[in-house]
């Protein structure tokens, strides 16, 4: 980690990573400030609380996964093709990240709903997937007829790429999302 970057941003990163490798409640305050290389204080000039830095945590996490996928899927422009990219995307970040899920689920099963502020980040992140999923199935029925209702099939595909990418950490494999790829070949 360079020393260039600012506290705030060392304190981030370290924690970003902290938390996804071993989890939040796994990760103590002086692990973070000794790995960051930042004096106490400086943690809590920039996060009010350990709480505060997850959430904020979060937040990056949610930024980069949109512009990581929007960036992925920027030369495919038909739909069907984008779903299938969808699934590479989520094999690929599995594989990269040493099959350790989804950072907004782990968070999820690890403090549940004590903090309402982080709840309602992990809910709107999987909304905000859910709806990019249903974008998609919209350009598709536009040119295809559809195989089963336009909502079941939306959730369909949202809960086999959920269960498949809790199943890569789970198993240490994505065989579950390249499934998800043939099931979905079989749904159009």
């Amino acid at each position: 980690m360079s020393r260039k970057n600012s506290a705030k941003e060392r304190i981030l990163e370290t924690a970003s990573r902290l938390f996804y490798q071993q989890g939040f409640n796994s990760t103590g305050i002086n692990q973070i400030i000794a790995e960051a290389g930042i004096a106490i204080g400086s943690l809590y000039k920039h996060y009010q609380s350990k709480n505060d830095l997850l959430y904020h945590y979060l937040l990056e996490q949610e930024k980069e996964y949109f512009i990581n996928l929007d960036s992925y899927l920027e030369n495919e422009e038909q739909p069907l093709e984008k779903l299938y990219k969808l699934i590479d995307y989520c094999i690929k970040y599995q594989q990269e990240a040493g099959y350790s899920g989804c950072h907004f689920i782990k968070i999820n099963s690890e403090i549940g709903r004590e903090d309402e502020r982080i709840t309602q980040l992990v809910v709107e992140h999987k909304m905000k997937q859910r709806a990019f999923i249903h974008a998609l199935v919209d350009k598709i029925d536009q040119t295809q007829k559809l195989t089963m209702e336009k909502d079941s099939l939306v959730n369909t595909i949202f809960l086999m790429i959920e269960g498949s990418v809790v199943s890569a950490n789970i198993h240490g494999n994505t065989d579950d999302l390249k499934a998800v790829k043939e099931i979905i070949s079989q749904l159009f």
